[in-house]
Parts: C-alpha cells; sequence; structure tokens
C-alpha cells in the first residue's frame, strides 16, 4: 500500500524553524496513570513555557479523542492505534519547530518505544509523573476509579489493565510533589538540554 508513497522533503528544514522560533523542538511525552497529574503538570508547564516565549502544543488524551480519535475505543488494539496516531503527529507538530507537549496513559512500553523510534535521536523526551495508584484513587477527579472498582467501566487502566511504567525515563517526577516544584525540574531538564534558553 505504501510502495508508492514518498516522503516530501520542504525546502524549510526543522532547523531553520526552530532558528525562527528561537528555540528547539521536541516531544515531551508524559506517561502515568490517571490522576498521576499529567495533565495538570502538561498544562502549568505550557502556560510556564509560553510566558517566556517558547511555542508548544500541548496534545492531551480526552481531547485527541474528540476528534483524531474518536473512532478509536479502549481495547488494546485501539489504545495502540490512538498513541501511533498522538505519535505521528506529535512528530509532525515537532518537525514544524514547536515543543510539543503530550499527557497520555500510553501504559504499553512498547508503544512510547515506537514513537520514539520514529522521531529523530534526542528529541522524544519520555517524563514519567510517578503517583502511586493509592494516590490517583484518592484524587479520581474524573470519578473514574470509582467507576472501575463498581465494575461500570471495563478495562480500566491499574485496576483490570495493567500500566507498564518507564524502566529509564528521561525524566522522573515524583506526582506528590507541589505543582510549581514540578514545572521547574521540567524547565531545568529543557534547558540543560539546551531545547529552552
Amino acid at each position: 500500500m505504501t510502495n508508492n508513497i514518498v516522503w516530501h522533503a520542504h525546502p524549510v528544514t526543522r532547523h531553520e524553524r526552530e532558528q525562527v522560533n528561537g528555540h528547539g523542538s521536541a516531544v515531551l511525552w508524559l506517561t502515568g496513570l490517571s490522576g498521576s497529574g499529567k495533565s495538570t503538570v502538561a498544562g502549568a508547564l505550557e502556560q510556564a513555557l509560553h510566558q517566556q516565549g517558547v511555542h508548544t502544543y500541548l496534545l492531551d488524551g480526552d481531547n485527541v479523542r474528540h476528534g483524531l480519535c474518536q473512532d478509536l475505543g479502549f481495547s488494546d488494539a485501539d489504545r495502540r492505534e490512538n498513541i501511533r496516531r498522538v505519535g505521528e503527529v506529535a512528530g509532525l507538530m515537532m518537525d514544524a519547530g514547536l515543543l510539543v507537549i503530550t499527557a497520555f496513559i500510553s501504559p504499553h512500553r512498547q508503544d512510547r518505544q515506537d514513537v520514539a523510534a520514529r522521531l529523530s535521536a534526542g528529541h522524544f523526551i519520555e517524563v514519567y509523573v510517578d503517583t502511586p495508584i493509592a494516590v490517583c484513587e484518592q484524587r479520581d477527579p474524573k470519578g473514574l476509579y470509582k467507576k472501575a472498582r463498581k465494575g461500570e467501566i471495563k478495562q480500566f487502566t491499574g485496576i483490570d489493565l495493567p500500566y507498564e511504567a518507564p524502566l529509564n525515563p528521561d525524566i522522573h517526577l515524583d506526582g506528590q510533589k507541589p505543582l510549581d516544584q514540578l514545572v521547574k525540574q521540567l524547565i531545568c531538564e529543557l534547558k540543560n538540554r539546551e531545547i529552552i534558553g
């Protein structure tokens, strides 16, 4: 099917777009259990970076299921396809010179590794928002754990489906720390990697 499809190289390169933007591009991939704080951290980070003039875009799990992935359910195959699609979109946005922040449970290590393999070396940054499931259940911002425990939601990660935590994440966040500390930690890491100034 793809035999006759050839990648079209554009005359404007990612590097040239980065120069115009004044910072590097990358995909910052936040992974963790539901309720771990991924979306909260991602939103606060994007706001902080925006205030510094960094060109960003935040891809959030629920948001992409309203459009790009609205045809997918929550079976194992659909979850994998969801992450594959998001990885492809994130890669295109990164090529546009953006610092892309994603917040997805993305429970399978292999799926995250597959996304990383499709991007230029050093441009996929895996961020593990490490929050114990007991804390996630206490937070339960959407009431999903309660529903899963009652059997109202099937195939819920952490309850009846496994979550494969990163073995060696690029950045490890303690999801129980204050939000401002986590944002500072991420900004410091981005500066150390010379993605932002």
